[in-house]
Protein backbone atom coordinates (compact mmCIF):
# COMPACT_ATOMS: atom_id res chain seq x y z
CA UNK A 1 0.00 0.00 0.00
CA UNK A 2 1.32 3.39 -0.90
CA UNK A 3 0.76 6.63 0.85
CA UNK A 4 -0.31 9.94 -0.26
CA UNK A 5 2.38 12.95 -0.52
CA UNK A 6 2.70 14.10 2.93
CA UNK A 7 1.55 11.07 5.23
CA UNK A 8 3.00 8.58 7.42
CA UNK A 9 2.69 5.32 6.64
CA UNK A 10 0.83 5.29 10.05
CA UNK A 11 -1.53 8.65 9.64
CA UNK A 12 -2.57 6.81 6.80
CA UNK A 13 -3.24 3.55 8.07
CA UNK A 14 -5.10 5.12 11.21
CA UNK A 15 -7.66 7.09 8.87
CA UNK A 16 -8.42 3.83 6.60
CA UNK A 17 -9.06 1.17 9.67
CA UNK A 18 -10.55 4.12 11.83
CA UNK A 19 -13.97 2.50 9.92
CA UNK A 20 -15.11 1.59 6.74
CA UNK A 21 -12.63 3.13 4.41
CA UNK A 22 -14.93 3.74 2.00
CA UNK A 23 -17.63 5.45 4.43
CA UNK A 24 -14.81 7.71 5.23
CA UNK A 25 -14.22 8.69 1.74
CA UNK A 26 -17.59 9.26 0.50
CA UNK A 27 -18.23 11.41 3.27
CA UNK A 28 -15.16 13.45 2.53
CA UNK A 29 -15.91 13.39 -1.18
CA UNK A 30 -19.12 14.97 0.02
CA UNK A 31 -21.25 11.75 -0.97
CA UNK A 32 -23.92 11.10 1.05
CA UNK A 33 -26.87 8.09 1.51
CA UNK A 34 -30.46 9.82 0.43
CA UNK A 35 -31.63 11.22 3.30
CA UNK A 36 -28.29 11.65 5.18
CA UNK A 37 -27.71 15.17 6.53
CA UNK A 38 -25.50 17.64 4.35
CA UNK A 39 -22.70 18.46 6.40
CA UNK A 40 -22.13 21.69 8.32
CA UNK A 41 -19.49 23.78 7.53
CA UNK A 42 -17.74 26.75 10.36
CA UNK A 43 -15.37 28.44 8.69
CA UNK A 44 -12.70 30.70 11.53
CA UNK A 45 -10.52 33.28 10.05
CA UNK A 46 -8.18 35.16 12.60
CA UNK A 47 -7.00 38.06 10.91
CA UNK A 48 -2.36 38.55 11.21
CA UNK A 49 -2.30 35.56 13.32
CA UNK A 50 1.14 33.96 12.81
CA UNK A 51 1.73 30.96 11.67
CA UNK A 52 3.74 29.96 15.06
CA UNK A 53 1.70 31.77 17.67
CA UNK A 54 -0.59 28.72 18.44
CA UNK A 55 0.99 25.89 20.61
CA UNK A 56 0.47 23.03 18.39
CA UNK A 57 2.84 25.11 16.09
CA UNK A 58 5.54 25.53 18.44
CA UNK A 59 4.72 28.63 20.52
CA UNK A 60 6.24 27.97 24.23
CA UNK A 61 4.74 31.57 25.65
CA UNK A 62 0.80 31.55 23.67
CA UNK A 63 -1.51 29.86 25.32
CA UNK A 64 -4.02 27.83 23.10
CA UNK A 65 -5.34 24.52 24.43
CA UNK A 66 -8.71 24.58 21.96
CA UNK A 67 -7.13 25.41 18.84
CA UNK A 68 -4.43 22.38 20.06
CA UNK A 69 -7.36 20.22 20.81
CA UNK A 70 -9.22 21.16 17.22
CA UNK A 71 -5.72 20.40 15.50
CA UNK A 72 -5.63 16.64 17.32
CA UNK A 73 -8.86 15.73 16.30
CA UNK A 74 -8.52 16.45 12.46
CA UNK A 75 -5.60 17.27 9.74
CA UNK A 76 -2.75 20.33 10.58
CA UNK A 77 -1.23 21.23 7.28
CA UNK A 78 2.43 22.61 7.85
CA UNK A 79 2.47 23.96 4.29
CA UNK A 80 -0.94 25.67 3.89
CA UNK A 81 -0.60 29.56 2.44
CA UNK A 82 -2.16 32.17 2.16
CA UNK A 83 -3.47 33.62 -1.17
CA UNK A 84 -1.81 37.18 -0.64
CA UNK A 85 0.46 38.42 2.23
CA UNK A 86 -2.54 41.38 2.88
CA UNK A 87 -6.26 40.40 4.17
CA UNK A 88 -8.64 41.50 1.96
CA UNK A 89 -7.41 39.79 -1.16
CA UNK A 90 -7.08 36.39 0.88
CA UNK A 91 -10.53 37.21 2.15
CA UNK A 92 -11.62 37.31 -1.54
CA UNK A 93 -10.13 33.94 -2.57
CA UNK A 94 -11.12 31.87 -0.11
CA UNK A 95 -15.05 32.93 -0.61
CA UNK A 96 -14.43 32.78 -4.34
CA UNK A 97 -11.64 30.22 -5.03
CA UNK A 98 -9.99 32.67 -7.36
CA UNK A 99 -6.68 34.18 -7.73
CA UNK A 100 -6.68 37.93 -6.04
CA UNK A 101 -4.91 39.26 -9.29
CA UNK A 102 -7.39 37.60 -11.23
CA UNK A 103 -10.28 39.61 -9.29
CA UNK A 104 -8.19 42.39 -9.21
CA UNK A 105 -8.00 42.60 -5.19
CA UNK A 106 -4.20 42.65 -4.79
CA UNK A 107 -4.13 45.05 -1.92
CA UNK A 108 -6.52 45.64 1.08
CA UNK A 109 -9.41 47.99 0.32
CA UNK A 110 -9.75 51.49 0.98
CA UNK A 111 -13.44 51.75 -0.13
CA UNK A 112 -14.27 54.32 2.13
CA UNK A 113 -11.13 56.36 3.35
CA UNK A 114 -7.80 57.22 1.26
CA UNK A 115 -9.51 58.87 -1.33
CA UNK A 116 -11.23 55.61 -2.50
CA UNK A 117 -15.50 56.20 -2.13
CA UNK A 118 -17.02 54.47 -4.63
CA UNK A 119 -18.42 56.94 -7.62
CA UNK A 120 -22.12 56.55 -8.58
CA UNK A 121 -21.30 54.11 -11.75
CA UNK A 122 -20.92 51.86 -8.85
CA UNK A 123 -17.63 50.23 -10.67
CA UNK A 124 -14.09 49.86 -9.65
CA UNK A 125 -11.60 51.89 -10.35
CA UNK A 126 -8.93 51.90 -13.50
CA UNK A 127 -6.13 53.31 -13.39
CA UNK A 128 -2.97 54.16 -11.86
CA UNK A 129 -1.65 55.64 -8.78
CA UNK A 130 1.44 57.91 -8.95
CA UNK A 131 2.97 59.05 -5.91
CA UNK A 132 6.24 60.97 -6.40
CA UNK A 133 7.88 59.58 -3.44
CA UNK A 134 7.94 56.23 -5.16
CA UNK A 135 9.50 55.28 -8.52
CA UNK A 136 6.60 52.80 -9.77
CA UNK A 137 2.82 54.14 -11.05
CA UNK A 138 1.09 51.30 -9.20
CA UNK A 139 -2.52 49.85 -10.20
CA UNK A 140 -5.49 51.06 -8.63
CA UNK A 141 -6.89 48.48 -5.85
CA UNK A 142 -10.73 47.44 -6.04
CA UNK A 143 -13.10 49.06 -3.58
CA UNK A 144 -15.26 45.69 -3.38
CA UNK A 145 -15.32 42.56 -4.43
CA UNK A 146 -17.98 42.47 -7.66
CA UNK A 147 -21.58 41.22 -7.24
CA UNK A 148 -20.73 38.82 -10.49
CA UNK A 149 -18.82 36.73 -8.61
CA UNK A 150 -19.95 33.40 -7.06
CA UNK A 151 -19.45 32.70 -3.39
CA UNK A 152 -19.58 29.90 -1.19
CA UNK A 153 -22.42 31.47 0.66
CA UNK A 154 -24.35 31.91 -2.81
CA UNK A 155 -23.38 28.34 -3.75
CA UNK A 156 -24.66 26.44 -0.16
CA UNK A 157 -27.65 29.11 -0.02
CA UNK A 158 -28.71 27.73 -3.22
CA UNK A 159 -28.18 24.20 -1.85
CA UNK A 160 -30.79 24.52 1.37
CA UNK A 161 -28.10 26.24 3.82
CA UNK A 162 -28.75 28.79 6.25
CA UNK A 163 -25.30 31.09 5.58
CA UNK A 164 -24.25 33.24 8.08
CA UNK A 165 -20.97 36.13 8.49
CA UNK A 166 -19.79 37.36 12.16
CA UNK A 167 -16.86 39.56 12.25
CA UNK A 168 -14.55 41.20 9.66
CA UNK A 169 -15.44 41.55 6.21
CA UNK A 170 -13.26 44.12 4.20
CA UNK A 171 -14.58 43.33 1.03
CA UNK A 172 -16.31 46.26 0.55
CA UNK A 173 -19.87 48.88 1.41
CA UNK A 174 -23.48 48.92 1.20
CA UNK A 175 -24.41 46.63 -1.52
CA UNK A 176 -21.23 44.66 -1.38
CA UNK A 177 -21.36 44.01 1.97
CA UNK A 178 -22.16 40.29 3.28
CA UNK A 179 -25.79 40.40 2.57
CA UNK A 180 -25.09 40.75 -1.09
CA UNK A 181 -22.52 38.13 -1.29
CA UNK A 182 -24.98 35.29 -0.54
CA UNK A 183 -24.95 35.59 2.98
CA UNK A 184 -28.69 35.45 5.46
CA UNK A 185 -27.24 37.01 8.64
CA UNK A 186 -24.48 39.36 9.15
CA UNK A 187 -22.68 40.57 12.78
CA UNK A 188 -20.13 42.75 12.61
CA UNK A 189 -19.01 42.89 8.63
CA UNK A 190 -18.36 46.13 7.30
CA UNK A 191 -16.65 48.65 5.23
CA UNK A 192 -13.80 48.71 8.10
CA UNK A 193 -10.05 46.33 8.07
CA UNK A 194 -10.22 47.11 12.07
CA UNK A 195 -11.99 48.28 15.19
CA UNK A 196 -10.35 50.73 16.80
CA UNK A 197 -12.33 49.72 20.22
CA UNK A 198 -12.27 46.21 21.12
CA UNK A 199 -14.76 46.88 23.75
CA UNK A 200 -18.20 47.87 23.31
CA UNK A 201 -19.20 50.25 21.96
CA UNK A 202 -17.29 49.19 18.75
CA UNK A 203 -16.31 52.17 16.40
CA UNK A 204 -13.80 52.73 13.22
CA UNK A 205 -12.98 56.49 12.66
CA UNK A 206 -15.06 57.46 15.30
CA UNK A 207 -18.13 55.86 14.04
CA UNK A 208 -19.59 52.42 14.91
CA UNK A 209 -19.96 49.11 13.45
CA UNK A 210 -23.79 48.90 12.18
CA UNK A 211 -24.25 45.67 11.99
CA UNK A 212 -22.44 44.94 15.82
CA UNK A 213 -24.53 47.65 17.96
CA UNK A 214 -23.54 48.17 21.11
CA UNK A 215 -25.01 45.63 23.72
CA UNK A 216 -23.37 45.59 27.32
CA UNK A 217 -20.89 48.36 27.86
CA UNK A 218 -16.93 47.37 28.14
CA UNK A 219 -17.89 43.86 26.47
CA UNK A 220 -14.76 42.34 24.50
CA UNK A 221 -15.59 42.32 20.55
CA UNK A 222 -14.23 38.35 20.83
CA UNK A 223 -16.65 37.28 23.03
CA UNK A 224 -19.19 39.19 21.22
CA UNK A 225 -18.32 37.54 17.83
CA UNK A 226 -18.36 34.17 20.13
CA UNK A 227 -21.78 34.68 21.36
CA UNK A 228 -23.47 35.55 17.37
CA UNK A 229 -21.82 32.28 16.12
CA UNK A 230 -23.07 30.57 18.77
CA UNK A 231 -26.24 32.10 18.33
CA UNK A 232 -26.23 31.57 15.03
CA UNK A 233 -25.40 27.92 15.35
CA UNK A 234 -28.30 27.18 17.79
CA UNK A 235 -30.71 29.08 15.32
CA UNK A 236 -30.01 26.83 12.73
CA UNK A 237 -29.12 23.26 14.32
CA UNK A 238 -31.82 21.58 12.33
CA UNK A 239 -31.07 22.46 8.79
CA UNK A 240 -27.20 22.77 7.41
CA UNK A 241 -25.18 25.70 8.15
CA UNK A 242 -22.46 27.50 6.81
CA UNK A 243 -20.96 30.00 9.15
CA UNK A 244 -18.10 32.41 8.51
CA UNK A 245 -16.62 33.25 11.79
CA UNK A 246 -14.14 36.12 11.19
CA UNK A 247 -12.24 37.44 14.13
CA UNK A 248 -10.92 40.61 14.11
CA UNK A 249 -8.80 39.78 16.80
CA UNK A 250 -5.42 39.64 16.53
CA UNK A 251 -4.87 43.09 14.15
CA UNK A 252 -4.26 46.05 15.65
CA UNK A 253 -4.80 48.36 18.15
CA UNK A 254 -3.41 45.85 21.13
CA UNK A 255 -6.52 45.50 23.61
CA UNK A 256 -7.64 42.57 25.63
CA UNK A 257 -9.45 42.32 29.20
CA UNK A 258 -7.06 42.73 32.28
CA UNK A 259 -7.68 39.66 33.57
CA UNK A 260 -6.51 38.05 30.39
CA UNK A 261 -3.72 40.14 30.05
CA UNK A 262 -2.47 39.44 33.39
CA UNK A 263 -1.66 35.60 32.94
CA UNK A 264 1.12 36.40 30.27
CA UNK A 265 2.59 39.71 32.12
CA UNK A 266 4.92 37.96 34.33
CA UNK A 267 5.43 34.61 31.82
CA UNK A 268 9.01 34.69 30.85
CA UNK A 269 9.49 35.63 26.85
CA UNK A 270 10.29 32.76 24.23
CA UNK A 271 12.00 34.57 21.49
CA UNK A 272 10.26 37.35 20.23
CA UNK A 273 7.32 36.51 21.20
CA UNK A 274 7.05 38.17 24.27
CA UNK A 275 3.97 40.68 24.47
CA UNK A 276 1.29 39.86 26.98
CA UNK A 277 -1.67 41.98 25.50
CA UNK A 278 -0.81 40.38 21.88
CA UNK A 279 -1.11 36.56 23.98
CA UNK A 280 -4.40 37.98 25.73
CA UNK A 281 -5.85 38.54 22.21
CA UNK A 282 -4.30 35.03 20.86
CA UNK A 283 -6.35 33.57 24.40
CA UNK A 284 -9.82 35.33 23.55
CA UNK A 285 -9.65 33.65 19.62
CA UNK A 286 -8.75 30.30 21.41
CA UNK A 287 -11.48 30.49 24.35
CA UNK A 288 -14.05 31.34 20.85
CA UNK A 289 -13.02 28.35 19.44
CA UNK A 290 -13.38 26.28 22.48
CA UNK A 291 -17.04 28.10 22.74
CA UNK A 292 -17.88 26.77 19.40
CA UNK A 293 -16.47 23.48 19.64
CA UNK A 294 -18.34 22.73 22.99
CA UNK A 295 -21.55 23.53 21.49
CA UNK A 296 -21.34 21.45 18.32
CA UNK A 297 -20.50 18.58 21.29
CA UNK A 298 -23.83 19.84 23.06
CA UNK A 299 -25.63 19.48 20.40
CA UNK A 300 -24.23 16.24 19.20
CA UNK A 301 -23.23 18.15 15.86
CA UNK A 302 -19.60 17.07 15.93
CA UNK A 303 -19.46 14.63 13.43
CA UNK A 304 -21.59 16.44 10.69
CA UNK A 305 -19.76 19.70 10.50
CA UNK A 306 -16.30 20.10 9.05
CA UNK A 307 -14.23 22.64 10.98
CA UNK A 308 -11.76 25.13 9.37
CA UNK A 309 -9.34 27.41 11.16
CA UNK A 310 -7.03 29.64 8.84
CA UNK A 311 -5.32 33.34 9.01
CA UNK A 312 -5.83 35.60 6.73
CA UNK A 313 -2.12 36.58 6.36
CA UNK A 314 1.06 36.28 8.51
CA UNK A 315 1.78 37.92 11.62
CA UNK A 316 2.60 41.84 12.21
CA UNK A 317 6.66 41.01 12.69
CA UNK A 318 7.26 44.05 14.67
CA UNK A 319 4.25 42.42 17.33
CA UNK A 320 4.93 38.82 17.53
CA UNK A 321 7.88 36.64 16.23
CA UNK A 322 7.36 34.68 13.25
CA UNK A 323 10.44 32.33 13.49
CA UNK A 324 11.93 30.57 11.86
CA UNK A 325 10.05 31.71 9.24
CA UNK A 326 10.92 35.17 7.80
CA UNK A 327 9.53 38.86 8.21
CA UNK A 328 5.60 39.06 8.16
CA UNK A 329 2.83 40.43 6.98
CA UNK A 330 2.83 42.21 3.75
CA UNK A 331 6.10 40.71 2.81
CA UNK A 332 6.70 38.37 0.16
CA UNK A 333 8.50 35.94 2.52
CA UNK A 334 7.43 33.06 4.58
CA UNK A 335 6.17 35.13 7.76
CA UNK A 336 3.95 36.81 5.62
CA UNK A 337 2.16 34.18 3.55
CA UNK A 338 2.77 30.80 5.36
CA UNK A 339 -0.37 30.05 7.96
CA UNK A 340 -1.45 27.49 10.55
CA UNK A 341 -4.49 25.27 8.71
CA UNK A 342 -6.70 22.73 10.82
CA UNK A 343 -9.49 20.69 8.99
CA UNK A 344 -11.23 18.77 11.37
CA UNK A 345 -14.31 16.61 11.20
CA UNK A 346 -14.09 13.44 13.61
CA UNK A 347 -15.20 9.86 12.26
CA UNK A 348 -14.15 11.37 8.94
CA UNK A 349 -10.97 13.26 9.02
CA UNK A 350 -8.39 11.28 10.57
CA UNK A 351 -7.34 12.39 13.71
CA UNK A 352 -3.70 13.75 14.60
CA UNK A 353 -2.56 13.46 10.87
CA UNK A 354 -0.04 16.16 9.73
CA UNK A 355 -0.14 17.07 5.78
CA UNK A 356 2.79 19.04 4.34
CA UNK A 357 1.60 18.73 1.05
CA UNK A 358 1.98 22.77 0.27
CA UNK A 359 -1.89 24.10 -0.02
CA UNK A 360 -3.41 27.70 -0.61
CA UNK A 361 -6.22 29.74 0.24
CA UNK A 362 -7.91 29.51 -3.18
CA UNK A 363 -8.78 25.50 -2.37
CA UNK A 364 -11.04 26.39 0.16
CA UNK A 365 -14.04 26.81 -2.28
CA UNK A 366 -14.32 23.63 -3.96
CA UNK A 367 -13.27 21.94 -1.56
CA UNK A 368 -16.23 23.10 0.37
CA UNK A 369 -18.46 23.23 -2.21
CA UNK A 370 -18.04 19.64 -2.97
CA UNK A 371 -18.18 18.79 0.80
CA UNK A 372 -21.70 20.20 0.70
CA UNK A 373 -22.35 18.18 -2.63
CA UNK A 374 -22.18 20.95 -4.79
CA UNK A 375 -20.62 21.75 -7.75
CA UNK A 376 -18.29 24.90 -8.23
CA UNK A 377 -19.65 26.63 -11.29
CA UNK A 378 -18.57 26.16 -14.96
CA UNK A 379 -18.88 29.67 -16.17
CA UNK A 380 -15.28 30.87 -15.26
CA UNK A 381 -11.81 29.88 -13.73
CA UNK A 382 -11.42 28.17 -10.38
CA UNK A 383 -8.16 28.31 -9.26
CA UNK A 384 -8.51 26.34 -6.53
CA UNK A 385 -8.05 22.47 -5.82
CA UNK A 386 -10.41 20.20 -4.23
CA UNK A 387 -8.72 18.89 -1.20
CA UNK A 388 -11.25 15.84 -0.21
CA UNK A 389 -8.65 13.85 -1.25
CA UNK A 390 -5.96 15.00 1.20
CA UNK A 391 -8.53 15.03 4.14
CA UNK A 392 -9.68 11.50 3.03
CA UNK A 393 -6.30 9.95 2.39
CA UNK A 394 -7.52 8.71 -0.82
CA UNK A 395 -5.69 10.87 -3.28
CA UNK A 396 -2.61 13.61 -3.62
CA UNK A 397 -2.73 16.64 -5.30
CA UNK A 398 -0.96 17.04 -8.64
CA UNK A 399 2.54 17.09 -8.38
CA UNK A 400 3.06 19.83 -10.63
CA UNK A 401 1.09 21.99 -8.71
CA UNK A 402 2.41 26.03 -9.13
CA UNK A 403 0.97 28.63 -5.83
CA UNK A 404 1.71 32.07 -6.73
CA UNK A 405 1.40 35.60 -5.29
CA UNK A 406 0.80 38.98 -7.01
CA UNK A 407 1.34 42.27 -4.60
CA UNK A 408 2.24 45.15 -7.23
CA UNK A 409 1.87 48.06 -4.28
CA UNK A 410 4.05 49.61 -1.78
CA UNK A 411 2.83 49.48 1.59
CA UNK A 412 4.11 50.56 4.99
CA UNK A 413 5.82 53.64 3.33
CA UNK A 414 8.03 51.48 0.75
CA UNK A 415 9.19 49.10 3.48
CA UNK A 416 7.16 46.57 1.05
CA UNK A 417 7.97 47.25 -2.46
CA UNK A 418 6.17 45.55 -5.27
CA UNK A 419 6.76 42.06 -6.13
CA UNK A 420 4.96 38.90 -7.27
CA UNK A 421 6.43 35.38 -6.18
CA UNK A 422 5.98 31.74 -7.31
CA UNK A 423 6.38 28.78 -5.18
CA UNK A 424 6.85 25.37 -7.73
CA UNK A 425 7.97 21.98 -6.61
CA UNK A 426 10.11 23.23 -3.43
CA UNK A 427 11.52 26.64 -4.94
CA UNK A 428 10.09 29.68 -4.81
CA UNK A 429 11.34 32.83 -6.87
CA UNK A 430 10.35 36.60 -5.94
CA UNK A 431 10.31 39.34 -8.14
CA UNK A 432 11.49 43.08 -7.50
CA UNK A 433 9.33 44.96 -9.74
CA UNK A 434 11.60 48.03 -9.32
CA UNK A 435 14.91 47.17 -10.48
CA UNK A 436 13.45 43.77 -11.60
CA UNK A 437 15.83 41.79 -9.18
CA UNK A 438 14.80 37.89 -8.26
CA UNK A 439 15.27 36.30 -5.36
CA UNK A 440 15.20 32.34 -5.13
CA UNK A 441 14.93 29.62 -2.24
CA UNK A 442 15.02 26.56 -1.43
CA UNK A 443 12.48 26.07 0.77
CA UNK A 444 12.54 22.33 1.60
CA UNK A 445 16.02 23.30 2.73
CA UNK A 446 15.92 26.23 4.18
CA UNK A 447 12.70 27.88 5.13
CA UNK A 448 13.85 30.83 6.60
CA UNK A 449 15.22 32.14 3.45
CA UNK A 450 18.40 32.79 4.29
CA UNK A 451 20.36 31.39 1.21
CA UNK A 452 19.40 33.38 -1.81
CA UNK A 453 20.20 30.85 -4.56
CA UNK A 454 19.47 33.12 -7.88
CA UNK A 455 22.82 34.05 -8.61
CA UNK A 456 24.27 30.51 -8.61
CA UNK A 457 21.05 28.83 -10.17
CA UNK A 458 20.32 31.28 -13.02
CA UNK A 459 18.43 28.04 -14.71
CA UNK A 460 15.81 28.16 -12.07
CA UNK A 461 15.35 31.46 -11.98
CA UNK A 462 14.73 31.07 -15.71
CA UNK A 463 12.60 28.53 -15.66
CA UNK A 464 10.06 29.74 -12.70
CA UNK A 465 10.44 33.52 -13.98
CA UNK A 466 8.59 32.11 -17.26
CA UNK A 467 5.64 29.94 -15.01
CA UNK A 468 5.50 33.47 -13.21
CA UNK A 469 5.16 35.53 -16.51
CA UNK A 470 2.77 32.72 -17.96
CA UNK A 471 0.54 33.04 -15.02
CA UNK A 472 0.60 36.56 -14.97
CA UNK A 473 -0.55 36.58 -18.22
CA UNK A 474 -3.23 34.51 -17.75
CA UNK A 475 -4.49 36.29 -14.76
CA UNK A 476 -5.07 39.51 -16.23
CA UNK A 477 -2.73 40.66 -13.37
CA UNK A 478 -1.91 44.29 -13.46
CA UNK A 479 1.49 45.35 -13.10
CA UNK A 480 3.01 48.18 -11.83
CA UNK A 481 5.04 50.51 -14.05
CA UNK A 482 7.70 53.54 -14.07
CA UNK A 483 6.44 56.35 -13.02
CA UNK A 484 7.03 59.36 -15.99
CA UNK A 485 9.63 61.37 -14.64
CA UNK A 486 10.88 59.11 -11.90
CA UNK A 487 14.40 58.91 -11.40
Amino acid sequence: MTTPKGWTRREFLTSVTAGPAAVLIAQALGCRQAGARRPNIVFILVDDLGAHDLGFTGSRYYRTPHIDRLAARGMAFTRAYAAAAVCSPTRASILTGRWPARLGITDWIRAGRDGGLIGPDRANPSGYDENPAFKLATPRNALFMELGETTIAEVLREAGYATGHVGKWHLGPDEFLPAGQGFDENAGGADIGHTENYFDPYHNEGAPIPSLPPRRPGEYMTDREADEACAFIRRHRDRPFYLNLCHYAVHTPLQAKEEDIALFRDKPPSGGQKDPVYAAMIKSVDDSVGRITELLEELGLTRDTYVYFFSDNGGLHTVTDNSPLRMGKGFPYEGGIREALIVSRPGTIPEGALCDVPVSSVDFFPTIVRSAGGRPPGDRAIDGLDLSGLLSGKDALPADRDLFWHFPHYWWGDRVRPWSAVRSAGWKLIRFYEDGRHELYHLDEDQSEARDLAASRPDIVEALGRRLDAWLAETGAKLPRTRPGAL
